[in-house]
């Protein structure tokens, strides 16, 4: 099944590129056409990326991954921020601080320390504090919720970096490719593909392009969140019979011999029917193949 029909990539505008005066060579693989001095983006070759993009998603969330959304240029912060908290996973979209991947460590600890103040409010700390303190402690945490916010759910770097502009985002993907985090990014007719590792021809200016991509890493992930849930159900299904039967043979010894023991009956009783479904025919059948032989 396909992950996006040709139809919704057209409507939201994402074959839409930049004048072809402003293009970049290395995007010529994924231009189709030319009209009216812009160029035209091939869909066929977007609709493969995403779904190979999807798919690497999908798959690393069920295995326990985490994606990072960034997009901090005015027309992508809205959309990454609602994409990512609906995958519940962290994003960028203000300015990327520098070393927010190469030095995590820092940022986690500016992370731990904004939950810190977070607990102590709870708890009504702040309130016995001087006026001043406070209002100190306050302009710091809001100044600290838009530069790193997004990053609360990211308890270590991420396995996969999802930039929605390769200009804007230029920094973010020098410290991923730095790290070795694979990179998707929606790449327009005036980007260099060559450090992406999985490259969405697409238009990065339409907010409506930008919602459908974006949108659909975010479907990637639920999807994959929802898969990895169907697996932990079935081994702790497992698990759950496993305990049982120790509780009920006293070791794991026992229980293999009965099983072995199943296993033989099965075979014999399978054997047996093989028997029952022989008729006179084919016994016929097999004496005169005898009788032929002497």
């Amino acid at each position: 099944m396909a992950v996006i029909s040709m139809k919704a990539l057209l409507e939201a505008g994402v074959h839409f590129g930049h004048r072809t005066r402003r293009w970049n060579p290395k995007m010529k693989p994924y231009i189709f056409t030319e009209r009216n001095g812009i160029h035209i983006i091939d869909l066929q070759q977007t609709l493969h990326r995403l779904e190979e993009a999807y798919a690497l998603v999908r798959d690393t969330v069920k295995d326990g991954g985490t994606i990072l959304f960034a997009g901090t240029k005015k027309q992508a912060q809205e959309t990454i921020r609602q994409e990512a908290d609906r995958a519940g996973m962290p994003f960028v979209n203000q300015r990327w601080l520098g070393g927010t991947l190469t030095n995590y460590r820092t940022i986690r600890q500016r992370i731990d320390y904004m939950s810190g103040i977070n607990q102590r409010k709870a708890r009504g700390e702040l309130d016995r504090l001087p006026k001043k303190e406070v209002l100190d402690i306050e302009r710091e945490m809001t100044k600290l919720e838009r530069r790193i916010g997004g990053l609360k759910p990211m308890v270590r770097p991420p396995n996969i970096l999802f930039v929605s502009d390769t200009h804007h985002e230029e920094l973010a993907i020098k410290e991923a490719r730095t790290l070795g985090i694979p990179i998707i990014a929606m790449v327009d007719t005036n980007s260099d593909p060559d450090p992406i590792d999985y490259p969405i021809p697409s238009n990065d200016d339409a907010i409506r392009a930008i919602k459908l991509i974006a949108g659909k890493m975010a479907d990637a992930v639920i999807e994959g969140r929802r898969l990895r849930e169907v697996i932990a159900a079935e081994e702790g299904t497992e698990e759950v019979n496993q305990a049982d039967m120790l509780d009920q043979y006293g070791s794991q010894d026992t229980i293999d011999r009965l099983k072995s023991g199943l296993d033989v009956a099965q075979t014999d009783a399978e054997g047996a029917a093989d028997l029952g479904n022989v008729d006179e025919d084919d016994f016929a059948a097999d004496s005169s193949l005898d009788n032929s032989a002497e």
